[in-house]
């Protein structure tokens, strides 16, 4: 994990502010849905994705490092694969 150097306090409602930077070089913006993940004493947010980075469809997905990826899109892959080792 890298430090930032940024502290930000919560206030009395439990809110935080994220940092303009952080929200432009993570691409979060108004209305963005964030995950929480909890590892050990830390907090993790992570944009939250709903849909295939690939081909935006919501079903028959599947988690890899992290990202959905449905199974339409590892086809397309595999198949784009394949075509290029002949």
């Amino acid at each position: 994990m890298k430090a930032t150097g940024v502290v930000r306090q919560v206030d009395e409602l439990g809110r935080l502010v994220l940092p303009v930077e952080l929200r432009k070089t993570k691409g979060i913006e108004k209305g963005t849905p964030v995950e929480f993940f909890v590892d050990d004493d830390s907090i993790v947010l992570k944009r939250y994705e709903i849909a295939c980075r690939f081909t935006g469809s919501a079903e028959d997905l599947l988690e890899y490092k992290g990202h959905k990826v449905s199974k339409q899109a590892i086809r397309e892959l595999a198949k784009l694969l394949e075509s290029s080792e002949e």
